[in-house]
């Protein structure tokens, strides 16, 4: 019986290839397997292969979406594979959005299944898991041995047409599809144990998962804003012209801290957007309509306020991981308590 052909996506960095300075490379296509297709193949336990892989840096395919995406079909077209894989992902969010987003695309265009897997609470999840399956992962690569298994499990039975599951036993992100079957217990029963595990400190899964919201106190207001240091951060992605610390457009991986010494007034020619989702126009002609340091100076300048701080914070919102911004949250915020800022204004788009 002949193997199941596989073709296989993955990014410059899991490619060998290189990190950021490398994230711009176009698509390329190797024959065979490369990095992580050893252990998705080994998975597949001799019924499937990896033909070929495709290689894309997740920069050039962030910032060149459809020319990418057609690039690549065509790529996994001449290959005529029977399955596709993409990553898995993990927690990194361009590498997440370019993953759901050409498996996606493979399937629905070129009617061949496809499968990819990442971490829940990567910006490609939300996008792309109710149009393709989608393997939960844990948030790095040190979860490839539990990820590559699952894959090629499901994947596997997507080749061969068998039935799919419910997403708690195939391991995929749920999709919003409901499916009724019978279980072996009545309800009644199942919730009274649930009820009697969770009492006992005893673990248990839910039937009914809720959504989990971070709840964050209001502090005091400022009494006397006279006398406040008010500092700048902003999600809309403005930075000096030429965006010297390369903040990426979409699924930023860092932040900037810039310099406000004498700065009255974000010009055109000194400022601009490094975000890619949002019309930088406007933006780009006058920086202040994102971050308003002319307003704050004028502030100022009035009294009302004490003082602008000396360094404001820049990061682009654009399909960034939650745990990146958790990340770069936490140290801007000790930034600002080591300088004894009282408030923040915080601006998105």
């Amino acid at each position: 019986m002949a193997k199941i052909r596989i073709v296989h996506y993955i990014n410059q960095f899991f490619a060998g290839i290189g990190g950021e300075e490398k994230a711009d490379i176009p698509p390329e296509i190797r024959k065979g397997k490369v990095g992580p297709g050893m252990a998705v193949e080994a998975a597949c336990k001799g019924e499937a292969e990896i033909v070929a892989t495709v290689i894309c840096g997740d920069t050039y395919f962030n910032g060149n979406i459809d020319k990418a995406a057609a690039e690549i079909l065509e790529m996994v077209k001449q290959e005529n594979p029977d399955l596709f894989i993409a990553g898995p992902a993990f927690n990194a969010g361009r590498y997440g959005v370019a993953c759901g987003h050409i498996a996606a695309a493979v399937q629905e265009e070129l009617g061949i299944p496809s499968v990819t897997g990442m971490y829940a609470e990567n910006p490609g999840a939300d996008m792309y898991k109710d149009r393709v399956y989608m393997i939960s992962t844990k948030n790095s690569a040190a979860g490839m041995r539990d990820a590559a298994p699952k894959m090629a499990s499901l994947s596997m039975k997507l080749a061969k047409g068998e039935p799919i599951g419910p997403s708690v036993v195939e391991g995929y992100l749920p999709n919003g599809i409901r499916v009724n079957f019978f279980e072996k217990e009545r309800g009644s029963k199942r919730a009274v144990n649930m009820l009697l595990s969770k009492l006992s400190g005893k673990s248990y899964t839910t039937e009914y998962p809720m959504p989990a919201f971070d709840r964050v106190d209001p502090v005091p207001g400022i009494k006397d804003l006279s006398k406040a240091r008010i500092a700048l951060v902003t999600s809309g992605g403005i930075v000096p012209k030429g965006n010297p610390d390369h903040i990426e457009s979409s699924s930023a991986s860092h932040y900037g801290e810039y310099s406000l010494e004498g700065v009255t007034d974000l010009t055109a020619e000194t400022y601009e957007t490094a975000h890619g989702g949002y019309d930088p126009v406007y933006a780009n002609a006058d920086a202040d309509r994102v971050l308003p340091v002319d307003v704050l100076r004028d502030l100022e300048k009035e009294g009302v306020i004490g003082s602008l701080h000396q360094f404001y914070y820049a990061t682009v919102g654009n399909g960034t991981a939650v745990a990146s911004a958790k990340a770069f949250a936490a140290e801007i915020a000790q930034k600002l308590l080591s300088a004894k800022v009282d408030a923040v204004i915080l601006t998105s788009t």
